[in-house]
Order: structure tokens, then C-alpha cells, then sequence
């Protein structure tokens, strides 16, 4: 099945996409509420368990199950480091890292959006 054709199906509710059409396997990976702020997190570096934890409002379970499928998805890698007390890294994988571009369109869309907000919404974001 060619792209436009995956499109159409998955825009007319076809079959399962996944692997086929690039918005269907990206929504799948990216629909956890915190995958895409993870990622923002990860992108300039290598990111400890607990200062993701105090970097974002997220419960510990809720991080580590985002986590592990966005590793299972191989957009992350998970490092465990035994030299001196144990500690555990993750960083972004090299399809993980590709996604650093889209993260800054989605940076800037986010910006124009909140402007947006502001502009039409007398200044009250939420």
C-alpha cells in the first residue's frame, strides 16, 4: 500500500496503519501524555531517573511506564551505571534523536499558539 493510499484508509478508519502510514505510527508512539515532554527532556543530553522527576509534574509509576515503552519503541535508551552508587541514565537513541526537529517545530507552533491564546482569550491561557 503506497503512503497516500495508507492516508486514506487511515483517515476513512481502515485498518490498523501501524509500521504503514507515518502519522498512524507516530501517533502510537508519541499518545502517552508525558512521551513528548520526556523526549524535550532527553533531547540535549543524557537525564537521570530522578531529575526527569523533578523536572516534570509526574507521578514515579507514570514516568517509568512512559519511559519503558518509549525505550521498547527505541526512541530511548536506558543506561545503568554500577560504578559507585548505582545510577540510571536515559538518552535518546539515534531515531530518538531525530526527533529533536520536530520537537522544535513543535516548540515554535506551541509559542504561536499561546500568542494565539492570548490574542483571542483576553490574556486568560488556561
Amino acid at each position: 500500500m503506497d503512503t497516500q493510499a495508507a492516508h486514506r484508509v487511515a483517515h476513512d478508519g481502515g485498518a490498523d496503519l501501524f509500521g504503514v502510514c507515518p502519522f498512524v505510527t507516530s501517533q502510537s508512539i508519541l499518545q502517552g501524555k508525558w512521551a513528548i515532554l520526556i523526549l524535550h527532556h532527553l533531547a540535549d543530553g543524557p537525564v537521570r531517573f530522578n531529575e526527569l522527576l523533578r523536572r516534570m509534574d509526574v507521578a514515579q509509576g507514570t514516568l517509568s511506564k512512559q519511559l519503558k515503552n518509549l525505550e521498547h519503541e527505541g526512541l530511548v535508551r536506558r543506561t545503568v551505571h554500577t560504578d559507585g552508587p548505582l545510577r540510571v541514565e536515559y538518552e535518546l537513541t539515534d531515531i530518538g534523536l531525530k526527533f529533536r526537529g520536530v520537537l522544535d517545530a513543535i516548540e515554535a507552533w506551541g509559542n504561536d499558539y499561546i500568542e494565539f491564546l492570548r490574542e483571542h482569550d483576553g490574556g486568560d491561557v488556561r
